[in-house]
């Protein structure tokens, strides 16, 4: 693997790591909560984070990916905690998910980051392109998980989504 790739990877790791750390003081509970002024929690926020990165995958190679077509009707772009349901992976289910996340994609796609497909809407046309994408993306999920938190712990009158 060419050594811009393996840092790729290294970056994939490290604000994944990032993420999960902000959320070692988070309560099943509390990543249920819908604080006022948001239209998600901090459960779905996680289920988005790894349905993008395979959605992404998915919309540049054309070929299914190992994430449930449910992900999609869970956390899809526009979805809500509404839209859970008692099959729904819970937080801790959710955190295991992408704790492993960039290894399974590593070992699944890292020998195709190079490959040439037809391009996506925003012009990207490797799986390399695309991961490099979604590492903005994350950072603006961990910036909202962030703001979750904050209104949070100002806001004791915050109420869990169910």
């Amino acid at each position: 693997m060419k050594q811009r790739h393996e840092v790729l990877f290294e970056q994939l790791e490290t604000y994944r790591r990032l993420v999960l750390s902000v959320l070692e003081d988070v309560s099943e509970e509390k990543a249920e909560i819908i604080p006022k002024g948001f239209n998600n929690n901090i459960r779905w926020n996680l289920g988005h984070l790894y349905l993008d990165q395979y959605l992404w995958i998915q919309a540049v190679t054309k070929e299914r990916t190992v994430v449930p077509n449910e992900f999609n009707q869970w956390f899809g772009f526009g979805t809500s905690p509404k839209d859970f349901t008692n099959r729904t992976p819970s937080f801790a289910e959710l955190k295991n998910l992408l704790e492993k996340q960039h290894h399974d994609i590593k070992n699944e796609y890292g020998h195709r980051l190079e490959e040439e497909f037809s391009p996506t809407e925003m012009g990207m046309h490797t799986i390399e392109q695309v991961l490099i994408r979604t590492i903005f993306h994350e950072g603006m999920h961990l910036q909202t998980i962030l703001d979750i938190k904050k209104v949070m712990a100002e806001n004791t009158e915050a109420k869990p989504a169910r």
